[in-house]
């Protein structure tokens, strides 16, 4: 008789998990802070595979609901708050945000953040960053992976930069990018780069380089919003009809 396959993470075990634990967190059994079961045992109750678990985790950790301490457990985080997503994908479809405007105004706000990681960021700020861009080297064959350490690593420098408000704007905004970037990340090919770029990065901030922290945070930015082929457009045509209309009315008199 032929073995089963090992049961593999995909998105239909992933929500189970979110779902799972919005609903604890909804009726009051987990409260900012609090630590989860363990793996083991929260695996057992869902009835899903250890990996499906830490996929469905690592999908929360990367969205700012759960925290994960290596060596000590994964707990609720107790913020920065998210300034309603659901909000903002509602304004989008009515206004007609476009990703590269959302792009734009992260690269606008983390920019800024960086330079004030570097001014005031902690040594366990520091050490934070250290160990994602580990994790991103670490991870350069998982595309997955890799996304939720490079989602977590902005994610501590908006938490250095000690302005609650601003680190709550760019949690929104990137966690709505992140549901984008999350179905396409398996084509990405710059990982490495972008590693690199990180670990640029952190190293201004945790030699208090603000200047230096801003460049390269928006240089990095950029080169990611190119990679992901989200470059504003130069020119944004209006449709056939509505040139049709406007030229019928702009015809020179002569």
């Amino acid at each position: 008789m032929p073995r089963t396959k090992p049961e593999e993470p995909n998105t239909h075990r992933t929500m189970h998990v979110v779902n799972h634990i919005r609903l604890l967190i909804e009726n009051g059994t987990l409260q900012p802070g609090d630590k989860i079961p363990p793996e083991r045992e929260f695996a057992r109750t869902l009835k899903i595979s250890r990996a499906s678990l830490r996929t469905g985790i690592g999908y929360l950790a990367a969205m700012g609901v759960m925290k994960i301490r290596h060596g000590v457990g994964t707990f609720v985080a107790d913020g920065p708050p998210e300034f309603g997503k659901a909000s903002l994908s509602l304004m989008g479809a009515l206004h007609g945000f476009q990703t590269w405007q959302m792009f734009e105004a992260r690269i606008i706000l983390e920019s800024q953040l960086a330079a004030l990681a570097a001014e005031r960021g902690k040594e366990e700020h520091h050490a934070a960053l250290a160990e994602q861009v580990a994790e991103m080297f670490a991870s350069l064959d998982n595309p997955g992976e890799y996304l939720i350490h490079d989602l977590l690593f902005h994610r501590i420098i908006s938490q250095a930069s000690g302005n609650p408000i601003l680190a709550a704007l760019i949690e929104t905004i990137t966690s709505a990018l992140y549901d984008k970037r999350r179905k396409t990340v398996e084509r990405s090919t710059d990982r490495r780069e972008s590693a690199e770029m990180h670990r640029e990065i952190y190293r201004a901030i945790r030699t208090r380089k603000p200047l230096e922290a801003r460049k390269l945070m928006e240089q990095h930015l950029r080169m990611a919003q190119t990679a992901q082929g989200l470059e504003r457009p130069t020119e944004r045509r209006a449709p056939a009809g509505l040139v049709k209309s406007k030229q019928a009315k702009l015809e020179p008199v002569s």
